[in-house]
C-alpha cells in the first residue's frame, strides 16, 4: 500500500472513529433529555421496615429515613399507609422513629414507600375537610380537582390554586390545605396533563412548565367563574414553574393577588447542570441534552410536542418581570433542585419576593421539617397581600 494511499485510510478511519463518537455521545445526551422530560409511572418501594411498635418503627438509614420530621410510608404497593414522626435514635444501619398512626392497612415489616408529602389520600379522609370532586375543562381534557370551602367565618372571597410538581400528585398539596382553609382561603388542588389521573398531551411528556400552564389557568379561570375575587397561585418544584409561567403569558394574572413557591424551579438549566452530575454524566454532555430540546427536531428526538427553550423558563435572568408578591421557601440542603437560583432571584427583586431560607429539608420537604415555622411565614404572607 502506497504512503498516499495508507494516509487515505488513516483519515478514513479516524473521520469513522469521529463519527461514531458524536453518535454515541449524541444518544447518550438524548437520553438524558428524554428522561427530564418523560413522566415515569413505576413508584418502586425505597424503604425497608425493620420493627413495629405500638409507638415506634424501626427503619433501614438511609437518605431520607434519617432526616428530621414527619413523613408517611406507602405500604403493600400504596393501599397501605403510615405517618412517622421525629427520629428517636440511630445505628448505623438503622432509625427508630415515631410512629404517628396508621392510616390505612396494617404496618408490618418488609418493603414500603417513602412519602414526602406526609398525608395521603384527600382533604377529607387525610385532614377531615369536606371537600368536592370536580372536573375543569382544561385545553387537552378534564382535569380532575379538589375543591375544598374556606372556613366561612374567615372567608373573604380569596380562593387558591395549589400546583403540585414534576412527577407528584395533588396529595402533595395537602400539607398547606389545611393551614389555607383556617386562614379562609379556599382551595382548589388540580391534576394537570400527564399526571396519572389527568388527561394525556399529544406527545404525552412534561413541558417542564412551558405547556403545563393553559391547564392552571382554566383552573384560575374556574375560579373566577365560581366567584372568587383574587386567587393565590401556590407551586411546587415544577409547579413553581408553571405557576410563573401562567404570571408571564395569561391574561387572568391579573386576577392573581400574590404567590407562594416551595423549592421552586426557576432556572431549569441550573437543575439540569446539577441532575448531569448528580448521574455522574460531564456538564457539558448534559447541556448538549438541554440544547436537543430546543432543536427544531425536538418532536423526534426527545419527543416533545414542539422546541423548548429553557432560557425562556429562566426567573432568574427575567426577574424584572415579575409584578406581584412572592413567597419564596427553599431549603439549602435540597438535593433535586439547588437553592442558588431562588436566592438569585430573593436578591435580584427584594421589592417583591420575601425568600425564606432553612436547611437540613430535601426536596419540597421545608414543611416537613419545620411544619410550624412554614405555616407561620405562609400565613404571615397570606394574610398581608389577600
Amino acid at each position: 500500500m502506497t504512503g498516499r494511499r495508507r494516509a487515505a485510510v488513516g483519515a478514513a478511519a479516524s473521520v469513522g472513529v469521529a463519527a461514531g463518537a458524536l453518535v454515541g455521545v449524541t444518544g447518550v445526551a438524548t437520553a438524558f433529555a428524554r428522561a427530564v422530560v418523560t413522566p415515569s409511572r413505576h413508584k418502586p418501594d425505597d424503604v425497608e421496615v425493620l420493627q413495629v411498635g405500638p409507638t415506634r418503627v424501626v427503619l433501614a438509614a438511609g437518605p431520607d429515613t434519617v432526616v428530621p420530621g414527619r413523613y408517611g410510608l406507602w405500604t403493600d404497593g400504596g393501599r397501605g399507609h403510615a405517618r412517622v414522626g421525629d427520629v428517636l435514635a440511630r445505628t448505623g444501619d438503622s432509625v427508630v422513629r415515631e410512629l404517628l398512626g396508621v392510616d390505612a392497612g396494617v404496618l408490618l415489616p418488609g418493603p414500603a414507600r417513602w412519602n414526602q408529602y406526609y398525608y395521603a389520600g384527600d382533604p377529607t379522609s387525610a385532614l377531615g375537610l369536606d371537600h368536592e370532586e370536580v372536573e375543569v375543562a382544561g385545553p387537552v381534557g378534564p382535569l380532575p380537582s379538589w375543591s375544598v370551602p374556606p372556613a366561612a367565618e374567615v372567608a373573604d372571597g380569596t380562593w387558591a390554586v395549589l400546583v403540585h410538581g414534576r412527577g407528584a400528585t395533588r396529595e402533595e398539596a395537602l400539607r398547606a390545605v389545611a393551614l389555607l382553609h383556617r386562614l379562609g382561603v379556599g382551595c382548589l388542588v388540580p391534576s394537570y396533563r400527564n399526571d396519572p389521573d389527568g388527561p394525556a398531551s399529544p406527545a404525552a411528556t412534561y413541558g417542564l412548565g412551558d405547556t403545563e400552564w393553559p391547564d392552571v389557568e382554566a383552573v384560575v379561570r374556574y375560579a373566577l367563574d365560581a366567584g372568587a375575587r383574587r386567587v393565590l397561585l401556590v407551586g411546587w418544584s415544577m409547579g413553581g414553574a408553571i405557576v410563573l409561567q401562567l404570571l408571564a403569558r395569561s391574561p387572568l394574572a391579573e386576577a392573581v393577588s400574590a404567590v407562594v413557591l416551595d423549592a421552586p424551579v426557576v432556572d431549569w438549566r441550573d437543575v439540569l447542570d446539577h441532575q448531569a452530575r448528580a448521574r455522574g454524566l460531564p456538564v457539558p454532555l448534559g447541556r448538549y441534552g438541554v440544547r436537543l430540546l430546543r432543536h427544531p427536531l425536538a418532536r423526534r428526538l426527545v419527543g416533545l410536542e414542539g422546541p423548548l427553550d429553557l432560557r425562556l423558563l429562566d426567573w432568574v435572568r427575567r426577574a424584572e418581570e415579575l409584578a406581584l408578591p412572592v413567597l419564596l421557601l427553599h431549603s439549602d440542603d435540597d438535593d433535586y433542585v439547588p437553592s442558588g437560583p431562588s436566592r438569585r432571584l430573593a436578591e435580584a427583586r427584594p421589592d417583591l419576593v420575601t425568600y425564606v431560607a432553612s436547611t437540613q429539608a430535601r426536596h419540597t420537604k421545608e414543611w416537613n421539617v419545620d411544619p410550624q415555622g412554614w405555616e407561620r411565614a405562609v400565613a404571615d404572607f397570606v394574610l398581608t397581600h389577600r
